[in-house]
């Protein structure tokens, strides 16, 4: 690869913006700078989908249903196609003729299977919560007040809720066309001799470890506003999507559209997490409107519905193993484990993705000799599976580290010194897992040194010690974690779905020598924005005001994978780069020819371009740009000036992507009358290459800690066993609240990926993907002392009780 962009030492986040930067005068890559566009998010001035309004808009809510497993045998809706205001009424039977069904597998992986799903639930319907009746009105509340109307005559069937009892054989099938009923999918990987590692190792020990459902309830719901154009035979799609072109693709393809005939545009979204990345039949049954009525329709999920409509996940149980030899060395680990990913295989992404992360790394960070993973997926009666943050990162990190400590535990061992003794030591790599995923360049120890320096782990274990004595119960939680970023094709496009591994970017300099950009990645809350704008303003040495990204729309910007992964800096901001050098390099030869000086002679410096030999400037970046498109007469030799770019980039040497690490430790206190636990401090240490805003990436990681700390201790989507959600309002989900949440310090430790120019990997699901396995591993140093251990998340106050036998 050609010389990397920047170098860094390890440092804290503090030290960041450090002086050998080539700066100038300008913030560019590694300057903690504002937010690109935060004035015009805190004045309200943001545009978001439920912002967009059009001549002639409907409106549309959805009939869903109340069963987990029923059979529609009759749907009336002549009243309420009656009501005032209510422009059409339309069942699955009405729109199955003008689509495709979606179908949620991917051909790489053997044995997924999945039954194909329509915008409208057809016959039957299969989760509480489901689409089966449209009804589209001048206002969202006609259209509600004729809901009430429709009169729906159904046959509960039995609901199959419990992931285990759906893989019996006598389980009833969700979907009676599947050859394996409800079994979905299944992965194993068996590598090196286990039972013999298990059975020579001085300690061998298994933890039944299980998760509970959870939603990402956005601030800013699921929304989408849809115009079809029949003069000009287009469709416009807005929505607060993290990938503009993916939802480009599926839409013309179900809908039998050419995609230069679909146009969306990716507007400011209040929060994704993954959410936002799938396909929605509501959605997509209200695009579908939009084409048949001929009018722009609009669908704005409330809250009540986003939780039953919306994708959960990371409900697993698991039996985990692990294998210590005599001298404290780990030889094996295993794990058997179980989830239920609802009725249907989300499309095109797939529902199995954490199963993938959990068989492939289990016990990433250490050095073993035998790995046992066999995970099934079953289908069930619940609202379908699909990406949440760190997707199944935070899962396996979880039963890794709650071994790993316990392991330490029970061996008395320290448990930071056990993870030294264990870690692959960062100059082995790059490596590959037992699984055969392949890892460039981890940093590990250099991260857990710099973690216990940033805690003061010392005197944090002397507090801890003390507080006991004082019968307060403290407990210090250690977590290893490794990372997926930068994606290569293999994620999903060789299964068959519409997902781009790469992304392009158009830099294009106007005539006053400012610059406009377009790209295909979105920015959902994280930066994306400020951080490619910094890196087009770094490499042509341009202040941050002119430089301007545009972002997500798919008339303007190259193809693009979007954003999601953690990697929309790493491959977004490597197509930026590469894009701002060859534009560079064309207003050098520009130069050149325009003032007759020799290109090597030439610099691009603070909007001047300068003869480095003599000392003079021969003019300004505006006047060569008005030169070139107003005078390009007075380029007498060469091409005509090109001074718009645009380069595309896809990772392609690490087929699983480009893997980022780092360490978090939680510092609790548990009160063992209550159950209650205080957050008194949380520390992260990452590793995710070359930082371009230190400011930025610290918030992505402390709001994914936050996120990871409502999954370890408050949050879950509770069922009943008929399959209907209970807990389906703010007031009964609960997640963390700014009051509850304890200081979070951030360090970095900088190990640029050589995969690309740039150097960067992805920041943005680190915080969740230790944070729910330090947390947890807190709450059970705490209990330690009472012989208490919790292994069934969230960790409640009712189930620290039972631990420690308060009740029973």
């Amino acid at each position: 690869m050609p010389h990397k962009l920047c170098e860094r030492p390890v440092v804290n986040s503090a030290e960041l913006p450090s002086s050998h930067l080539h700066l100038h005068l300008h913030d560019g890559i590694g300057a903690a700078v504002p937010r690109v566009g935060a004035k015009r998010l805190v004045q309200g001035q943001a545009r978001y989908c439920d912002d967009i309004e059009l001549p002639r808009m409907v409106h549309v809510c959805f009939l869903r249903s109340p069963y987990a497993h029923a059979r529609i045998l009759s749907i009336d809706t002549k009243v309420a196609s009656a009501m005032p205001g209510v422009v059409s009424v339309l069942t699955g039977a009405d729109l199955s003729a003008h689509c495709k069904p979606f179908l949620g597998v991917l051909n790489h992986l053997p044995g997924m299977v999945s039954a194909p799903q329509w915008p409208l639930a057809h016959e039957t319907v299969r989760w509480q919560g489901e689409p089966v009746v449209m009804i589209a009105a001048q206002t969202r509340a006609l259209a509600e007040d004729a809901l009430a109307m429709v009169e729906v005559d159904w046959e509960p069937l039995e609901a199959v809720v419990d992931p285990e009892a759906a893989l019996a054989q006598d389980a009833t099938a969700i979907h009676p066309e599947l050859e394996k009923a409800n079994l979905a999918y299944e992965a194993r990987v068996d590598r090196g001799d286990y039972a013999g590692e298990v059975a020579r190792s001085a300690l061998s020990l298994s933890l039944s470890i299980s998760t509970t459902r959870v939603t990402a309830v956005t601030l800013e719901p699921r929304g989408v506003v849809a115009d079809w154009d029949s003069g000009r035979e287009e469709l416009t799609v807005w929505m607060g999507t993290q990938v503009p072109h993916m939802m480009q693709s599926v839409l013309a393809t179900h809908l039998r559209l050419a995609e230069n005939r679909v146009r969306v545009v990716a507007l400011e979204t209040g929060g994704s997490f993954g959410l936002k990345i799938h396909t929605y039949p509501d959605e997509f049954a209200a695009v579908m409107l939009s084409r048949l009525l001929g009018r722009p329709v609009k669908f704005i999920a409330d809250r009540l519905e986003s939780f039953s409509s919306d994708v959960h996940a990371r409900a697993h149980t698991a039996r985990v193993e692990i294998a210590v030899s005599q001298d404290h060395q780990i030889r094996a680990f295993g794990v058997d484990g179980l989830l239920g990913i609802g009725a249907y295989s989300k499309h095109p992404r797939g529902s199995v993705n954490e199963v993938r992360h959990v068989v492939n790394l289990l016990g990433a960070p250490y050095q073993f000799a035998a790995l046992h993973a066999h995970v099934r997926v079953a289908f069930q009666n619940k609202t379908p599976y699909g990406m949440y943050r760190g997707v199944g990162h935070p899962i396996v990190c979880l039963l890794t580290e709650m071994a790993v400590e316990c392991a330490a535990r029970k061996l008395k061992v320290d448990p930071v010194e056990f993870r030294f003794q264990n870690y692959r030591p960062d100059s082995d790599y790059p490596a590959e897992l037992l699984s055969g995923t392949k890892l460039e360049a981890l940093s590990h120890e250099a991260c857990l040194r710099q973690l216990v320096s940033l805690m003061d782990y010392p005197a944090l274990r002397q507090a801890q010690a003390k507080a006991l004595a004082e019968g307060r119960y403290q407990g210090i939680g250690f977590a290893t974690f490794v990372e997926n970023s930068n994606h290569g094709s293999a994620t999903y496009g060789r299964g068959g779905a519409p997902i781009a591994a790469n992304d392009g970017c158009t830099v294009r300099l106007q005539a006053d020598g400012t610059v406009l950009c377009s790209s295909g990645a979105t920015d959902t809350g994280q930066g994306t924005e400020t951080a490619l704008t910094q890196i087009v303003a770094h490499t042509l040495d341009l202040p941050l005001l002119d430089v301007r990204m545009q972002l997500g729309d798919t008339a303007a910007a190259p193809v693009g994978g979007g954003n999601w992964g953690s990697r929309g800096t790493g491959v977004a901001g490597e197509a930026a780069l590469q894009a701002s050098l060859a534009l560079k390099e064309e207003v050098l030869r520009c130069a050149s020819v325009l003032w007759e000086v020799p290109q090597d002679r030439i610099r691009l410096q603070d909007k001047q371009l300068l003869d480095v030999l003599g000392g003079q400037v021969l003019g300004t970046l505006a006047q060569l740009c008005q030169a070139a498109y107003v005078r390009p007469d007075l380029f007498k030799s060469g091409p005509v000036p090109q001074l718009a770019v645009t380069r595309f980039y896809a990772q392609r040497e690490y087929d699983g992507g480009i893997y980022t690490n780092g360490v978090q430790a939680s510092w609790v206190e548990v009160d063992v009358r209550t159950g209650c636990v205080r957050l008194l401090k949380h520390w992260i240490v990452d590793d995710c290459g070359v930082v371009i805003n230190p400011a930025l990436a610290d918030e992505q990681l402390r709001g994914a800690v936050v996120q990871g700390i409502g999954q370890a201790l408050l949050e879950g989507c509770l069922y009943d066993d008929q399959g209907q959600l209970m807990n389906a309002t703010m007031a009964e989900y609960l997640t963390p609240m700014a009051g509850e949440m304890p200081d979070i310090c951030v360090g970095h430790v900088v190990t640029p990926t050589q995969s690309s120019e740039l150097g960067a990997k992805g920041v943005a699901e680190a915080g969740i993907t230790g944070a729910i396995a330090a947390v947890v591993n807190a709450v059970n140093d705490a209990l330690f002392p009472l012989n208490g251990q919790v292994t069934d998340l969230p960790v409640t106050p009712d189930r620290i009780l039972k631990a420690i036998g308060v009740i029973h």
